[in-house]
């Protein structure tokens, strides 16, 4: 963490958060940037799209199984460049309400059912 706080100095690093205060953190920003290439799925990233945040992310597992219309954010090899875009995409509205519908437990067992009867 030291050596990133050197790099970037006019980063904020605000450490662990949970519950409200992680809430609140996702409220107040514009924009949430998921720079793992490696994450499986990123729970993150539903978290901040039903926050109602565009996420910018690299194109690869994860942000690709996610972030599935364009009004939900954008993906580039540059994250600079996916977090300018995601910033144009979409309105909050229409990023927590898809996730809403789309990241319930009763789709998830429609997803599982599915898979298994094949």
């Amino acid at each position: 963490r030291a050596e990133l706080e050197r790099k970037y100095p006019d980063a904020v690093f605000v450490g662990k958060k949970e519950g409200e205060e992680l809430a609140a953190h996702y409220r107040s920003a514009d924009v949430f940037v998921f720079p793992s290439r490696t994450d499986t799925f990123g729970i993150v990233l539903i978290e901040a799209l039903a926050s109602g945040l565009p996420v910018a992310g690299y194109p690869v597992t994860g942000p690709i199984d996610i972030l599935t219309q364009d009004f939900l954010g954008a993906m580039d090899e540059d994250l600079s460049k996916a977090a300018k875009k995601a910033l144009e995409t979409g309105t909050k509205e229409q990023r927590s309400d898809y996730v809403k519908e789309h990241y319930t437990w009763d789709v998830a067992a429609e997803q599982f059912l599915g898979a298994v009867s094949k």
